[in-house]
């Protein structure tokens, strides 16, 4: 128990939320020995697989979860969006988040959120008392609120994100060791900030679990050789998820979860090289690198993952597609992705979901038209330089999935059952005693009466 929970005097319930990026569900309960933190969660409270969202992409997923509302409300649709009437693309920030974050809605109620680490979140807030953004942060000094807070972190060689580069080499040593470095030193900052502030809302992702799938989930799945290696870093997270919550006061509830599931990968798609294949994609010049090289000529394109445009006229900058030829080109599209297989004969898609199906919201303007939800093993790249093969294989064996997401919460009240973390949200505030409208998300609590 730290210094202000001696202090503070204050009755409200609090929540401590740890994100574990990518991780499936069916990895942690399949493995009760192995993991006996996570068992003892389950057993004591509530743990279950959850869906992600279309599209289960990192950079989607953490606004979606920490709002509760779909990307038509976010703004946010995958690590690379694009302008409405503009061949420009760019990479979402935390300001590009249209929705209201969970931790303002807990400073809007007067109570305190310390935040850390989560993905999109740069630059980082001022209007809490204390954040470190995550993924696609520049440095620590940069990505942290207040100055004197970096100062702490850099002492403690607090690292935001793996070098993944590493996971590249046949030799995963380098990788893990760098791994290990990275996550080590997020728990040590974690276990540090819980004790020394005073929090209603502590908030903080580990994302090395995500990096150490990309590069060894095939090996745990089929029991390859790095199968070994995947197990005693799962152990080591399991572990620390159980230090910190043996570390948390009797008036805080813990939660566990991850932004989508994963799966073993067999091969990449380059979607646009398909397009290309297909008639459907060609380009203005030969040296082609990006969106604005694509000619007027183009009925579609594709930005990853599995997100797919029709080239409309009036919307796109060089678009071609009428409007009046828009719902058929479209339904053109989708029967031939519905209809595409893979080098061993299997369909690429689980789903092709239309943009009205899965997005809602002010934001919707800049939606894709069709997702690809592929089946596992299919992961759909995009990228606009040309490509020898449709089909090919990287140095990653792991890929993101939309099912087997996990979801724990150390409370027995709480049901997890058909949810999504679009939940996750309603479910903390009332955890939480904070009052919202239910018709601001896209979710509802699971805490049952």
């Amino acid at each position: 128990m730290g210094l202000f929970d001696r202090l503070r005097g204050e009755d409200h319930p609090r929540v401590a939320f740890v994100g574990i990026d990518g991780v499936p569900f069916s990895l942690l309960a399949d493995n009760p020995e192995e993991f006996p933190t996570f068992a003892a969660l389950a057993e004591e409270g509530a743990g279950g697989a959850i869906d992600s969202i279309v599209p289960p992409e990192s950079s989607a997923c953490w606004p979606s979860l920490t709002t509760g509302v779909n990307p038509g409300e976010t703004g946010v649709y995958g690590f690379q969006d694009r302008e409405v009437g503009s061949d420009d693309t760019y990479v979402p920030m935390g300001r590009d988040v249209q929705a209201t974050r969970l931790w303002d809605r807990v400073t809007n109620a007067d109570r305190m959120a310390t935040v850390m680490n989560v993905p999109v979140t740069f630059p980082p807030q001022r209007n809490i008392q204390r954040m470190v953004s995550g993924f696609l942060s520049p440095s620590v000094e940069k990505a942290t609120h207040p100055e004197s807070f970096a100062d702490d972190l850099a002492a403690a060689d607090y690292r935001i994100d793996v070098d993944a580069k590493l996971g590249h080499d046949d030799d995963k040593t380098a990788f893990m060791e760098n791994a290990y470095e990275t996550v080590d030193r997020r728990f040590e900052a974690f276990t540090d900030i819980i004790d020394r502030d005073d929090w209603d809302l502590f908030f903080g992702v580990f994302m090395t679990t995500d990096r150490v799938n990309h590069f060894l989930f095939k090996d745990y799945e089929e029991e390859r050789d790095d199968r070994e290696l995947f197990m005693e870093f799962y152990r080591t997270v399991d572990e620390y998820i159980g230090r910190i919550r043996e570390q948390l006061p009797d008036d805080v509830t813990l939660v566990i979860a991850s932004d989508h599931g994963f799966t073993t990968l067999e091969y990449e798609l380059h979607c646009n090289a398909w397009l290309e294949e297909q008639g459907w994609l060609s380009y203005a010049n030969d040296d082609h690198d990006e969106l604005a090289d694509i000619s007027s000529e183009s009925r579609a394109y594709s930005l990853i993952p599995g997100r797919f445009y029709i080239n409309l006229e009036g919307r796109e900058a060089h678009g071609s597609v009428p409007e009046s030829e828009y719902e058929d080109t479209r339904d053109e599209l989708k029967t031939m992705l519905e209809s595409l297989e893979g080098p061993d004969g299997n369909l690429v898609a689980d789903r092709v979901v239309e943009r009205e199906e899965a997005f809602r919201g002010d934001h919707d303007d800049i939606a894709p038209d069709l997702v690809v939800i592929p089946n596992h093993g299919f992961d759909l790249k995009s990228g606009f330089s040309g490509h020898e093969s449709i089909f090919d294989t990287g140095p990653r064996n792991g890929m993101h999935s939309f099912d087997n997401a996990t979801l724990y919460v150390d409370n027995p009240a709480v049901d997890i059952q058909d949810a999504d973390i679009y939940d996750i949200a309603p479910t903390i505030l009332e955890l939480m005693d904070i009052e919202y409208s239910r018709t601001e998300f896209d979710g509802a609590s699971l805490v049952r009466q």
